[in-house]
């Protein structure tokens, strides 16, 4: 019988609901373009963290966090900078009468997804890396669990997001992407031990750049 201690297991579960749900929300929005396949990119990035994370455990802590924060933020801001004037066109598409085909944007649509399935779950591996040595167990089960939950709610919810405007999708995303690149910098320079504080800056970070967005998405 294996023994699973409540604490890791719980918060294994909890940190992996909360960065991979960030993950997919990104994968769902970007489904409108990219299909089934966006989401096979985002798991990608995904399992590569988590593989690795599982496999050796405590390398991934001598990596040097503060750089491993500003490639992110680099990273998300790039693509959050990119939807947003894949947006703009996806309106300006929208008023025209005459449709024209948007050369590669399935290709960023694909990097953006697999970029953000490698920066969310390693923002969850920071953790897991420290919760591995305490019960491996309980922290790869809490992980796994964590991971269904976000499968089982993506798979409810992707019928109905198809349902909203591709140009909304984008401003979306890169709202989020935007919001998520602001975080990671913070993180690395400002970071302090009232983590659950500097977390909900997200949320009016998202509704200010969700806002600029859908503005210059939108402007005449």
């Amino acid at each position: 019988m294996v023994y699973l201690d409540p604490g890791i297991f719980l918060a294994a579960m909890g940190i992996t609901l909360l960065e991979i749900s960030e993950a997919s929300a990104v994968g769902l929005a970007i489904s409108s373009e990219g299909g089934n396949k966006a989401f096979l990119y985002v798991a990608l990035g995904v399992l590569i963290v988590f593989v690795i994370t599982f496999a050796i455990g405590q390398q991934i802590a001598r990596l040097p966090i503060l750089y491993v924060r500003l490639v992110a933020g680099v990273l998300l801001l790039y693509f959050g900078l990119r939807l947003a004037r894949s947006a703009r066109r996806a309106v300006v598409k929208s008023r025209s009468a005459n449709s024209f085909k948007e050369e590669g944007v399935e290709k960023g649509i694909f990097y953006t997804a697999f970029s953000v399935g490698l920066v969310e779950s390693f923002e969850a591996a920071i953790v897991l890396v420290a919760l591995v040595p305490m019960s491996f167990n309980s922290a790869l089960y809490g992980m796994v669990l964590g991971l269904a939950v976000v499968v089982v709610g993506t798979v409810l919810l992707k019928s109905q997001v198809r349902k909203i405007k591709q140009a909304n999708m984008k401003v979306f995303v890169s709202a989020l992407l935007l919001a998520f690149s602001v975080f990671w910098f913070g993180e690395a320079g400002f970071r302090t031990s009232n983590n659950w504080i500097f977390d909900l800056w997200l949320i009016p970070l998202f509704i200010v750049f969700g806002v600029a967005v859908y503005l210059f998405a939108h402007r005449k």
